[in-house]
This record gives C-alpha cells, sequence and structure tokens, in this order.
C-alpha cells in the first residue's frame, strides 16, 4: 500500500504542480481543466485514462462541456500519496500537449 504524505511533504508536492489545491480536509487534491471544447476536454481525458490505467491508480473526476474536474486520493491509504502527486503532474503535462 502507498504511503501517505506528511503535512509538509503535501505542502511541497503541491508547489511543483501548478493549478492543483488540496481538498477534503487534505486528504486529495483537486484541480479544474478548461478545454476549448467538448472534443479536447474528451481528448484530455481518453489520454489521461490511459496513464492512469498504467498506473494502476484512477481519478474521481466529472466532466462538463469543456470543463473537466479531478479530484485525486489514494482511497486505500485514506489520503494524499507519492500516486497522487505522480497522476497530477502528468495530467498537468497531457493538459499542456492538449492542442487549443
Amino acid at each position: 500500500m502507498a504511503e501517505l504524505l506528511s503535512a509538509d511533504a503535501r505542502r511541497q508536492a503541491l508547489g511543483s504542480i501548478p493549478g492543483w489545491t488540496e481538498v477534503q480536509g487534505g486528504k486529495g487534491i483537486g484541480k479544474t481543466f478548461v478545454f476549448k471544447d467538448f472534443n479536447e476536454a474528451f481528448g484530455f481525458m481518453t489520454r489521461a485514462a490511459l496513464t492512469a490505467e498504467k498506473m494502476d491508480h484512477h481519478p474521481e473526476w466529472r466532466n462538463v462541456y469543456k470543463t473537466v474536474e479531478v479530484v485525486l486520493s489514494t482511497h486505500d491509504a485514506g489520503g494524499l500519496t507519492r500516486l497522487d502527486i505522480e497522476l497530477a503532474t502528468a495530467m498537468n503535462d497531457i493538459a499542456k500537449q492538449t492542442p487549443g
């Protein structure tokens, strides 16, 4: 099982992943991605889903038209772990590569 990040480690990690904030009382992190249109949002979700599947670590997310709201937390560990930070970093990279 993945190990929970300490409060200091959470703060430090959040400084390295722009746009992500603590949610769920510090047990998770969240970000809202906004794209040009539904096609770009869905493309982002498809690429992120493939990455998440490879990591065997899956996001909580919601899509409405061009907006994708994401929350990451390692439920088995009961909070935020390095897996969440790695997936958040990957999602930021995927969003940068999304046209538009």
